[in-house]
């Protein structure tokens, strides 16, 4: 019998499973086997959509501990013919989130891949944003040093500019407020940033201004979860 994987999509808000689509919850009725991200709050989550689900039912792999340990019962499972599901801490597996090193030995161990629908904050920003959605780049987390980052934010700003392209990038929470700050003093005051700030939340925000005009606004998204757009 031939594996099935499927990417099971999870919520970037607790309170929002209304998110999540029906098809979700039967995909996991199939699974007998979860690779998730964290044990935890992959549970909770799934018992948010089906209450009646009996946890112990099912077995669990964290996949961030013993990496090469995981990826071997992993490939196991798959040589067995299992239904197995992978879930990361929030939006969908593979996408800046881990899973993509278990996809990759799925598609070498042709097995059935089935990528799920659901939110993924990137997407979200992004359409949100007003910004250029036919061409853009997710660059992920920015370099930590001062210096680094402000030499990245000027490359992706000039990048932007020459290709009219949409950059998109993350940061730690509690690391925003300096973000923003670096933000507006290294790009033009022409330049667009969008902080989209916890999505589909019952606080959710999505704002596009320009530099010059953030530059007048009192903002404070300490801990929040953002995703950042910049058009140039």
């Amino acid at each position: 019998m031939k594996s099935i994987v499927y990417l099971i999509p999870t919520v970037l808000s607790e309170d929002a499973t209304a998110t999540i689509p029906a098809y979700v919850m039967e995909a996991v009725k199939q699974c007998t086997v979860f690779f998730v991200e964290n044990e935890r709050t992959a549970r909770r989550f799934l018992k948010s959509l089906w209450k009646e689900m009996v946890i112990d039912d099912y077995e669990w792999h964290a996949i961030h501990k013993a990496e090469e340990e995981v990826l071997s019962i992993f490939k196991q499972r798959i040589k067995e013919g299992k239904t197995i599901g992978i879930i990361s801490e929030a939006g969908c597996p593979g996408i800046a989130d881990p899973g993509q090193i278990l996809i990759e030995a799925a598609q070498q161990l042709n097995a059935t891949i089935k990528p799920l629908v659901g939110p993924s904050s990137i997407l979200l920003a992004l359409m949100g944003s007003g910004m250029n959605g036919q061409q853009f780049q997710f660059v992920g987390y920015l370099p930590i040093d001062n210096q680094e980052k402000f030499k990245t934010l000027k490359e992706l700003e000039a990048e932007s500019k020459k290709k009219n392209c949409t950059q998109i990038f993350i940061e730690t929470p509690y690391r925003n407020n300096q973000l923003i700050e670096t933000i507006l003093k290294t790009c033009q005051p022409s330049t667009r940033l969008c902080i989209a700030a916890e999505l589909t939340g019952a606080n959710e925000l999505i704002r596009t201004k320009t530099i010059a005009e953030w530059k007048k606004e009192k903002t404070d998204f300490h801990k929040k979860p953002v995703i950042f757009c910049l058009h140039a």
